[in-house]
């Protein structure tokens, strides 16, 4: 029975271990793509305008019909407060 315990305990470490390495591997290449960042600073803009073009995108449908005029009417979604 104590046998199988250690087995047990044994797998354990090897796992940790697999898991710890995959860890590593992915910090790397993070890094690496980091490191092209800061030597391309000109990448970081596409980036940024591929995020943005996509952000538009994901908005642009997820826009209540008639928000777009700025009138509520019949919109249950928006409550307009006035301030002064």
């Amino acid at each position: 029975m104590a046998e199988q315990g250690e087995d047990k305990v044994q797998e354990g470490i090897e796992h940790l271990q697999s898991a710890a390495r995959e860890v590593i591997k992915a910090t790397r290449l993070l890094l690496d793509a980091a490191e092209e960042l800061v030597e391309d600073p000109r990448s970081v803009q596409d980036i940024v305008a591929a995020v943005a073009s996509l952000a538009q995108s994901a908005a642009a449908r997820l826009r209540v019909p008639g928000a777009a005029s700025g009138t509520a009417d019949g919109d249950d979604h928006v409550q307009r407060i006035r301030v002064s």
